[in-house]
């Protein structure tokens, strides 16, 4: 993290005091420099966080997303970005916002930059989330602190060197995030037994993980990935990446940042995707996991400290970095069109980056109390989407040669807008079913409708002889109809296809499993200590315990199925006591033996209480993840449960046995927790101190109590019926 900040602080030996130097870096970065910032500032701490939990959240169909986004961002950088970049240097502009305007300052631009500074402000405020929950889980550290540490690398970057500081950070991260990601993919990979291995273990927890097609759509198939192809379009739409474009040259250097582009950005979005299938797989899924802590827990588990110090780095740099090019952006639309006089003020544009800054960690911040507001997925699909639907369709229709006025203009971003937030939040607030989750489609679809609908009415009611395609005239009817069909009749067969080859949302239950049989069940099961202690009880004293522990689905890959609270004493300091002559001589000829004392617990957890007590130095009590409070097996109806002999076992795993009169399905059932045990616990001892009989008289003031904590867990669980087994 101090290398990525020295280089940002290293653009201070070649930057300009001038605002044109600080906010696109003169129109003369590197195309090499310039892709590489844009990769890592597009994809962010997104990528690391919020795209994983999808992923964990969505299996192979998550495979849509990487497909329709991508070509949707081949598209924005062949076409609109050589519009973006040939436009802003003929009218010398230096924001999107101005872009969309006749000229900057205008009132389509004021609104356009007011726009920009909420979409973009939300968008860095889940930046620096994602820094939050990656020291959250890496360093111990509250969420809030790293928001905070956060805003003070965003401010130093922003005032060390401007966009010049954000664009050397960003290439040098974005190299560093290659390296950790191909690290840490392979790692998990092996983690979870190579593609095969991840493969059972997604079908294990649910089919549907492993379908390409999802399951349960809202609004069909069509229109689900369709706006993934509006949300890869959104690109054009983000000024944080746009202004990656704005400091380039020349067509060349355009066309040079565009395959460097994807040559970059391809196999991170490969590598990420395995990592959030292989987390799914290692971390199965439980009502109080955040799937977006995947990749750092991930790390955690299986990367030695240099390595998770390198992905800590990594996240946390992709987010300040991408954090610094949206107030960067902010600044520029404010000063250049919501107070143009602030222009070429370069100390007043650095005091508006520090209120932009605060203002992005205030929202943050307050995220972390309310229901969902710390969710980076959700917040970066608001906003990208948001900002796509307000500047696509005014870029594309500029593309064609339509020139809208500014009432045009503010029409077609009030009503993308309008529709974008409506779309997100009334459900919510209506208390109906979220639109806009996996199952449903996200808000590029109805803001980009919205505004080319004000557009394509706007234009014929304001000006019908002018072609609302601008350059281009539309079809006859003929023609018309012809385009139809070629979209119409691929859409139906799409649909058709998807209706009878998606699963359903009980897949799992109702397809994948086999009936009663005699089956061959396989796993490893492993304990582990999490926490241990020694305290000295006297006689008749009581010690008391706490612990809590609040991440429970995150033990080391395994399924935790029980929770052990233990404590023993060893007898070390019994003592003969003689008091007479006759007792000194009893002790001398039989000193006697010592006797273990009597060690009494109690444990309390929620509306768990459970007391036990040993005489021989020994006690234990256990809170099991299942319903039942007994390990899985237990609760199998009608069981009947040998142990594999040594001729038929297999290697690979520590526990094996046969189960008849079972269906897979229950086997399954009794495996996975349905009970949630974080929280705090209590534990209380108590040492009733025993001496030895005989004639010698013996003290035992009391004793050391040794505890623990350990945690059983469950890793790798195969099912397999016996008459598919081969033993020769």
């Amino acid at each position: 993290m101090l290398l990525f900040a020295g280089v940002g602080l290293a653009s201070i030996r070649v930057k300009k005091d001038t605002t044109d130097d600080y906010l696109v870096a003169g129109r003369g970065m590197h195309p090499a420099l310039a892709a590489l910032s844009a990769v890592s500032t597009w994809n962010s701490g997104y990528m690391f966080i919020g795209a994983i939990g999808f992923t964990y959240l969505m299996g192979y169909n998550v495979i849509w997303l990487a497909v329709a986004s991508t070509l949707g961002q081949l598209v924005a950088w062949m076409w609109l970005y050589k519009y973006i970049q040939e436009e802003g240097h003929k009218r010398n502009v230096r924001s999107l916002s101005s872009l969309v305007g006749d000229k900057a300052g205008s009132p389509e631009a004021k609104l356009a930059a007011v726009l920009t500074v909420f979409f973009l402000s939300i968008y860095a405020a889940a930046q620096l989330t994602s820094g939050g929950k990656a020291l959250l889980v890496m360093m111990g550290w509250p969420e809030l602190v790293g928001i905070l540490i956060g805003f003070v690398l965003v401010v130093a970057y922003c005032y060390a060197g401007g966009i010049r500081a954000s664009i050397w950070t960003d290439a040098a991260q974005s190299c560093v995030m290659i390296v950790g990601s191909l690290i840490l993919c392979w790692i998990a990979l092996g983690e979870v037994g190579g593609f095969s291995g991840m493969n059972s273990g997604l079908e294990s927890q649910d089919t549907a993980l492993t379908n390409i097609m999802p399951p349960d759509l809202m609004f069909g198939f069509s229109l689900w990935v369709f706006a993934f192809l509006l949300g890869g379009l959104a690109v054009a739409g983000q000024p944080q990446v746009v202004s990656r474009v704005m400091t380039l040259g020349s067509e060349k250097d355009r066309k040079q940042a565009m395959i460097w582009f994807f040559v970059w950005q391809t196999p991170f979005i490969i590598l990420m995707t395995f990592v959030g299938l292989a987390s799914r797989v290692l971390f199965p899924k439980a009502e109080s996991f955040d799937p977006e802590l995947g990749l750092p827990m991930l790390a955690m588990d299986t990367m030695p400290a240099i390595g998770v110090g390198m992905i800590l780095a990594s996240i946390f740099a992709a987010t300040m970095s991408t954090a610094d090019s949206q107030v960067l952006a902010c600044t520029a639309a404010i000063t250049d069109d919501i107070k143009p006089e602030w222009r070429e003020d370069h100390k007043t544009t650095k005091k508006v980056t520090l209120f932009v800054a605060a203002f992005a960690t205030a929202i943050s911040i307050g995220g972390l109390y309310v229901p969902g507001g710390d969710s980076v997925f959700k917040l970066v699909v608001l906003a990208v989407y948001g900002l796509g639907s307000i500047f696509v369709p005014l870029l594309i229709i500029r593309w064609m040669g339509y020139k809208p006025d500014s009432t045009h203009s503010i029409v077609m971003m009030t009503s993308a807008f309008t529709a974008v937030m409506v779309w997100s939040m009334l459900p919510a607030v209506m208390g109906w079913k979220s639109v806009t989750g996996a199952d449903g489609i996200f808000p590029s679809v109805p803001g980009m409708g919205a505004a080319f609908a004000a557009h394509f009415i706007m234009s014929a009611m304001r000006t019908p002889d002018v072609s609302s395609l601008g350059r281009y005239n539309w079809p006859d009817r003929k023609k018309i109809g012809t385009f139809a069909a070629i979209i119409i009749i691929p859409m139906a067969g799409l649909e058709a296809t998807y209706l009878a080859t998606a699963p359903d949302s009980n897949a799992n239950s109702s397809v994948s499993y086999r009936g009663f049989d005699e089956y061959a069940v396989y796993w490893n099961d492993n304990t582990v200590e999490i926490t241990s202690g020694v305290e000295y009880v006297e006689d008749g004293d009581y010690f008391e315990f706490a612990y809590t522990w609040d991440s429970p689905n995150g033990f080391v890959g395994f399924i935790p199925i029980s929770f052990s609270i233990n404590g023993w004493v060893e007898e070390s300091n019994e003592e003969t006591d003689p008091q007479s002559p006759t007792e000194q001589l009893a002790c001398t000829l039989n000193p006697g033996e010592d006797a273990i004392d009597n060690l009494t617990m109690e444990v309390s957890h929620r509306e768990f209480s459970e007391s036990g007590s040993d005489d021989q130095g020994g006690v234990s009590i256990s809170l099991s993840y299942l319903a039942d409070q007994n390990w899985y097996f237990n609760n199998l109806m009608n069981q009947s449960i040998t142990s594999i002999p040594d001729e038929e076992r297999v290697e690979g795993y520590n526990a094996q046995m046969y189960v008849t009169n079972n269906s897979e399905e229950m086997i399954y059932a009794g495996l996975y927790p349905n009970g949630n045990h974080s929280g705090d616990y209590t534990a209380i001892f108590r040492i009733d101190a025993q001496t030895g009989d005989g004639p010698c008289p013996r003290n035992d003031p009391g004793e050391d109590v040794n505890y623990s904590i350990t945690v059983r867990g469950v890793k790798d669980f195969k099912v397999v019926p016996k008459s598919e087994l081969d033993f020769e």
